[in-house]
């Protein structure tokens, strides 16, 4: 629009309200013709039909909606063909396929009586975000990486097996129950007890937890419960943080039910690195050629583990949980002990004393770390075996520890002991590559920081622009202070270049929505309730010109953000005083 000069005036040009006349001539009423049936009927327009008295001429007039696509439903495989790249080979937690079967009873009234099979598609994580050149760091949007592995964890949270299983409605205000584990015959025993692990969401605070039940316990003494409330205190970053214990019988036994929080799409170490073992590993054959863990992640391992140890022992608790299927994997090497505090309660009986205790923690210890060395969880049954692959693969750090930790128990074997063995410098640069990371982390933050307020900023635009009969005018949203929120809106979105074709440039578009600075990090309820009282926008002025090329405006992002906030304060007040 560069044939339109800038006027000299520095306010806004005043807009007259449109006269009837004037929409009679440009809104005239057309003919409407009906669709021939055949090509053997006469070629005859239909008469007009009658306008009903509640329809307006531009009701009459609008264009007829008609679906580009069929309504029947054909399940396809989804094609991998198109897809950018690959998603991460991730393993999915113990369930493969998430097939949902929709009964007949409910939707066969309305769809018919054969239907096909709705099949439940993973997430296209490649639809978010289009292929960004590696050479351009985007600058407001989180990496691909990120946001699928976020992706992952948000639809692990809402996963539902295709297998059938009976669970309570509810359970001590917990509902929504989804089983974790597969309830096999095969499964280990927690001490002398089954156990099973559900997905459940407070009634509280609607978050979602993880339930580990302990199938046909009997509480003896209500005073166990004591070492919960004392684990619940534990707040470490290596500690899956235990929340509270109750009994119930809501599944026709006496049930110990112990709530931990819940971390989506993670492992254990046995799911990760034992699982798939072959014969000769399992009977003791240990090989060097295996694929073994880094000895930079191994050590990162010990110095997570080891730091969750110290943390209990501290408290004065043992941790009883250092064996691979107890041990999560939530994040890229990042470790959590799971199902703290449940064998002091399943144990509670036998008050075994806590120094021996936390010495049998150190043993568990070393002998998961010859186990993570040699890939097997058997390889303890053939010590020197086990030590010369050690010898071979890793430092002699790593076989020192190992045998310190599986010694005999002495007052001086403690954990602090450990942490002397590994030593500072290992400890020193864990702490580094942590604060690394935590860099990088706040770095993709600060690329989504304004996305929030850009969303809310869109939001009014739809509450406003295009809004039919309001507070009794007909062309509400065409007049006063609208009619420039619709030129902005035309400004930012429905621009065009010199050959006719719509220019999509986000750049644009995002440095126009800033610039109108509806800023804050203040929520949408609490924006309600203290009326969008922000900070100005820009002082900066953008020419705004109609459709039909007639009217020029020059007003400044500033006045184009009153304009937005006075004609949203002014949609929930007319609602309030009907």
């Amino acid at each position: 629009m560069a044939f339109f000069s800038r006027p000299q005036s520095s306010s806004a040009v005043k807009i007259a309200q449109p006269t009837d006349d004037d929409d009679k001539a440009k809104f005239s009423p057309k003919k409407d013709y009906t669709l021939q049936p055949s090509s053997a009927s006469t070629n005859v327009a239909s008469p007009d039909p009658p306008f009903p008295p509640s329809l307006s001429a531009h009701a009459v007039n609008a264009p007829v909606f008609v679906p580009r696509t069929s309504l029947d439903v054909v399940p396809s495989a989804p094609s991998t063909q198109s897809l950018p790249f690959s998603p991460s080979d991730s393993p999915t937690p113990y369930y493969a396929s998430q097939e949902v079967e929709y009964e007949g009873t409910s939707l066969g009234t309305y769809y018919g009586a054969s239907q096909p099979t709705f099949i439940r598609q993973p997430l296209d994580y490649h639809l978010y975000t289009n292929p960004i050149p590696e050479t351009f760091a985007p600058s407001h949007f989180i990496s691909d990486n990120l946001r699928e592995e976020l992706q992952k964890r948000s639809e692990a949270a809402h996963t539902i097996p295709s297998m059938p299983y009976h669970v309570p409605e509810e359970l001590q205000g917990y509902h929504s129950l989804v089983p974790l584990e597969p309830i096999t015959p095969e499964r280990r025993k927690l001490v002398s007890w089954f156990s099973s692990v559900y997905r459940a969401t407070s009634v509280n605070d609607g978050a979602t937890y993880v339930l580990r039940r302990i199938e046909n316990f009997r509480l003896t003494h209500h005073a166990a419960f004591g070492m919960i409330e004392s684990w619940s205190r534990i707040r470490h970053p290596n500690i899956v943080r235990v929340r509270e214990a109750f009994t119930t019988r809501a599944f026709n036994d006496s049930s110990l039910v112990v709530c931990y929080d819940y971390h989506p799409d993670s492992q254990s170490l046995m799911e990760l690195y034992f699982r798939s073992m072959s014969p000769s590993v399992l009977q003791g054959q240990f090989s060097a050629s295996l694929g073994r863990i880094p000895e930079a992640t191994l050590w990162t391992y010990i110095i997570q583990i080891a730091s969750a140890i110290r943390a209990a022992h501290d408290a004065g608790l043992p941790v009883r949980m250092i064996d691979p299927t107890k041990i999560l994997l939530t994040g890229k090497n990042r470790l959590r002990i799971n199902a703290c505090g449940i064998v002091d309660v399943l144990l509670y009986d036998t008050r075994q004393d806590a120094g021996l205790a936390q010495q049998e923690d150190l043993v568990m210890f070393g002998r998961l770390v010859i186990a993570l060395c040699c890939g097997s969880i058997t390889a303890l049954n053939a010590l020197p075996k086990a030590l010369e692959v050690m010898s071979r693969i890793y430092s002699a750090e790593i076989k020192t520890l190992a045998l310190y930790l599986i010694s005999k128990p002495g007052p001086h074997k403690t954990i602090a002991q450990i942490m002397e063995l590994i030593g500072t410098n290992r400890l020193a640069r864990e702490m580094d590559e942590m604060q690394i990371a935590n860099d990088r982390l706040e770095a993709e933050l600060m690329s989504e920081l304004e996305n929030g307020r850009l969303v809310r900023l869109l939001c009014k635009f739809g509450f406003i622009n295009e809004r039919p009969e309001f507070a009794r005018e007909p062309r509400w949203s065409e007049t006063g202070d609208r009619y420039i929120i619709k030129l902005f809106r035309d400004y930012v979105f429905h621009q065009v270049d010199e050959n006719g074709n719509p220019v999509v440039n986000l750049s644009h578009v995002l440095t126009c929505l800033n610039k109108v600075g509806v800023r804050g990090l203040a929520s949408w309820a609490s924006e309600l309730q203290r009326g969008f009282q922000l900070d100005c926008g820009s002082e900066e002025r953008v020419m705004l010109v109609s459709r039909d090329e007639q009217s020029c405006l020059v007003v400044s992002y500033k006045e184009v953000k009153a304009c937005i906030e006075s004609a949203f304060r002014f949609v929930p007040a007319v609602s309030v005083q009907k």
